[in-house]
């Protein structure tokens, strides 16, 4: 009787299991992964039902659930290079770049000829910025399968991440001969003949992946901003509107619509401060609307506003270094040196060699008095080549307040060799030579008058002892 049921239960399993493939199958993933749990639960020992777990997770943008289903399943199976291979993808999704290396190079150690274990490296160590490494795992994965069209394609996202497009273009161009319905690759050779500055390029593939997929709304965004930077202001809008029809909750295309408001030249900053706020309700994590609606207040003389909205722009994931150098900015007018300057950090934290940072945390010092600390970051900020005119200028001033003028002379010579006819440089020209004259006209006259002093109480000293000899003569 009992093993009639347990045949009946295994049965049971496999019938749930095939039911979830169907519905994958349909799309249907939600339903899909029930089934598929459904079946786990009477038989817990199926590796490959726990590994088709973690595909439908994938699907469903369930990242670190899917991660949680292949290390399950990889307990089962410990060796499998199919499901590592598919942990070590998720890690790099979840940005565990060294979790994901660890594992790949388990697989290269087990199987040395699985081949997706060196293609699916690739992006790792782009992702890490070590490009390098990305092209010797394009061409370990070569010599195994010379036609893979997702070493091509993952390749070109390293070159594109290194600003050789035209390399990145050849690249997903080959992609697409071997493949030509891989996702999305119009749009990736539309992004780089965009960002290599061929304007006609890019508009073309824009409109062939469009052709494609139609409601893609990833692309449909990116072609509003396209068309945004190339100044067809009516044509953008009417992108993020079709956006909205298909997802009347899609915050950045709100976002974007307000944008295109502010910078109309009939513009309404009311409607434009609707929009943004629409969009931060639609989506409170979505960094731009708070920042944008306190730059309005700021405008719009309204600064208590304004700085309750950038505390909570800060409690954001920003990864915009223009944006965190824009609020820090405004803090500062607002006078909140010390917010100002944790935003600047943020920024060096993730690119030391962010020059207006430590110009913008030099000029928060030095509005505060604290003139050596002016004086390191405006230093540390020309010594990494910036050109910022106004950098030299405050820097000057600086110098000047700190009585630092021979320092000043020299950013002088500098900032002139940079912009020569710089009107308020030649100003500042004069002003510092006309201090370095005041000094030393007042050393001159300190020094005469010391010695002035100096003569005076040597003859008093004279005049005493020759008193005192007299008296006792």
């Amino acid at each position: 009787m009992f093993d009639a049921m347990d045949d009946n239960s295994w049965n049971d399993a496999e019938m749930l299991a095939m039911r979830a493939y169907e519905l994958y199958e349909n799309g249907e993933l939600k339903d899909a992964l029930e089934q598929l749990e459904d079946a786990i639960e009477i038989n817990p020992e199926n590796a490959a039902w726990i590994f088709n777990a973690g595909l439908i997770l994938d699907g469903m943008d369930q990242f670190k659930s899917a991660i949680n289903a292949y290390q399950q399943a990889l307990q089962i199976t410990p060796d499998d290079p199919e499901i590592m291979n598919s942990l070590a993808v998720d890690y790099t999704r979840v940005g565990q770049y060294d979790l994901a290396i660890d594992v790949f190079e388990k697989i290269e150690s087990i199987a040395p000829d699985f081949e997706p274990g060196y293609c699916n490296r690739i992006i790792t160590y782009a992702e890490m910025d070590q490009h390098q490494k990305a092209e010797h795992m394009f061409y370990m994965a070569q010599q195994i399968n010379p036609d893979c069209p997702i070493c091509f394609y993952n390749i070109g996202n390293s070159l594109f991440g290194q600003r050789e497009y035209k390399r990145a273009i050849w690249c997903w161009q080959r992609t697409q001969q071997l493949e030509p319905t891989h996702p999305q690759i119009s749009y990736r050779i539309a992004q780089a003949y965009w960002a290599d500055g061929d304007i006609a390029k890019a508009r073309e593939h824009f409109l062939k992946e469009l052709r494609i997929t139609p409601g893609d709304i990833d692309v449909i965004l990116d072609f509003g901003l396209f068309l945004l930077d190339c100044d067809e202001i009516d044509s953008a809008a009417e992108k993020f509107h079709r956006i909205l029809e298909i997802n009347p909750e899609y915050a950045r295309a709100k976002m974007y619509l307000a944008e295109i408001e502010l910078h109309r030249q009939d513009n309404d900053i009311n409607k434009a401060a609707e929009c943004f706020l629409d969009a931060a309700e639609m989506d409170p994590t979505l960094a731009g609307p708070r920042y944008r609606l306190a730059q309005i207040a700021i405008d719009t003389d309204h600064p208590d506003r304004a700085l309750d909205l950038l505390r909570l722009e800060m409690k954001l994931e920003i990864d915009d270094p223009d944006v965190l150098n824009s609020i820090g900015t405004m803090l500062i007018k607002l006078g909140e040196f010390d917010a100002a300057i944790d935003c600047f950090l943020r920024n060096v934290d993730s690119n030391p060699q962010n020059v207006e940072a430590f110009y913008y945390m030099g000029k928060a010092l030095a509005i505060q008095g604290q003139t050596e600390g002016a004086f390191h970051f405006f230093e540390y900020a020309m010594e990494l080549g910036s050109e910022d005119i106004d950098l030299y200028k405050d820097a000057i001033e600086v110098y000047c307040q700190g009585g630092q003028h021979t320092l000043a002379v020299k950013t002088l010579e500098t900032a002139l060799k940079i912009a020569p006819d710089d009107k308020d440089l030649h100003k500042l020209q004069t002003r510092v030579r006309s201090a370095m004259l005041s000094r030393k006209v007042k050393n001159t006259v300190n020094k005469y008058f010391l010695d002035k002093t100096r003569l005076f109480m040597g003859r008093k000293r004279t005049k005493v002892r020759q008193m005192i000899n007299s008296k006792h003569d």
